[in-house]
């Protein structure tokens, strides 16, 4: 007599196959992990002059320079392109790259400067404790200031002819595989001295890399797990790593910084005179010869 087959092994593999398809369609969802997701150059903490989980590529000072401010162009059209890959502002993850350097200290000069109006608005109106401590002549001035923008940056897009096979025969995964393509970003950071108006430093930066994005539809990045989806997309962390690289290569300039002199005075007439002109420069384009 022929035995019967165990239907207990197909309901097994019958029940392995629904949990893979239900793993493929995200029905399915391991915890979360802390410190779990995706990272690009700029990780970690800072507080104070100390730094937690710092990139260790990035440049540190033994002292700081000076006070800094981070203020962006959010009307120009580098900053607009930026909602094309669903990332926010540049000046969270900076500020905190800049803090972990311990070159500059960050004093705000952003959307913070509300809430800090605010609480001076309810001091003066007599609603807070005594021993507040608010007071006039507390607020830190900022020595420089640092502009950031994105000069180039660019996608070439998926290369998914060598995949076509893949695509045949993958079934559920030939709507979700991806390809490859190259990111590639280039930045810039200029610091400007805040009482006289002089370009202290700028400095390009500069970052590529290659995306195999191959099951890109299960595990594409989304921006909602990082500060502004920096730390979680392609072209968030190319970005993040250019500007790195810029800030980088700023902080060496100025390590080793010496003033720029202008012969005549700088900002009071410069080295190139004109006839007519009452600057130290200009005077002596009209100064008589001098003959031997």
């Amino acid at each position: 007599m022929q035995k019967k087959q165990s239907v207990i092994p197909r309901l097994f593999g019958l029940g392995a196959l629904a949990g893979t398809a239900l793993a493929l369609s995200g029905c399915l969802a391991t915890t979360p992990t802390m410190g779990g997701g995706s990272k690009g150059a700029i990780t970690g903490a800072a507080g104070g002059a100390t730094a937690e989980n710092a990139n260790s590529q990035l440049e540190r000072c033994d002292q700081s320079l000076g006070t800094l401010g981070i203020v962006e162009d959010q009307n120009s059209s580098w900053y607009q392109s930026l909602r094309n890959y669903k990332l926010g502002s540049t000046v969270p993850v900076l500020r905190m790259m800049i803090q972990q350097s311990n070159c500059f200290v960050i004093v705000e000069r952003g959307a913070g400067m509300a809430n800090m109006n605010y609480e001076r608005q309810l001091q003066q109106s007599g609603e807070m404790r005594a021993g507040s401590n608010f007071q006039r002549g507390q607020m830190v001035a900022a020595d420089y200031t640092m502009s950031p923008s994105v000069t180039f940056s660019q996608n070439t897009g998926g290369l998914n002819a060598g995949l076509a096979g893949l695509h045949r025969n993958l079934g559920v995964l030939s709507s979700v595989a991806g390809g490859m393509k190259t990111n590639e970003a280039s930045t810039m950071l200029v610091m400007i001295d805040n009482r006289s108006g002089v370009q202290l430093a700028a400095a390009e930066g500069s970052a590529r890399n290659m995306d195999f994005n191959v099951l890109g539809g299960l595990v594409g990045s989304s921006g909602a797990g990082s500060v502004g989806g920096y730390g979680s997309t392609p072209e968030g962390q190319i970005i993040l790593t250019a500007f790195a690289d810029s800030y980088n290569q700023l902080v060496r300039a100025v390590r080793n910084y010496r003033a720029q002199t202008v012969r005549g005075g700088l900002g009071t007439g410069g080295a190139l005179g004109v006839s007519g002109g009452s600057t130290p420069a200009s005077q002596q384009v009209d100064a008589p010869v001098r003959r031997k």
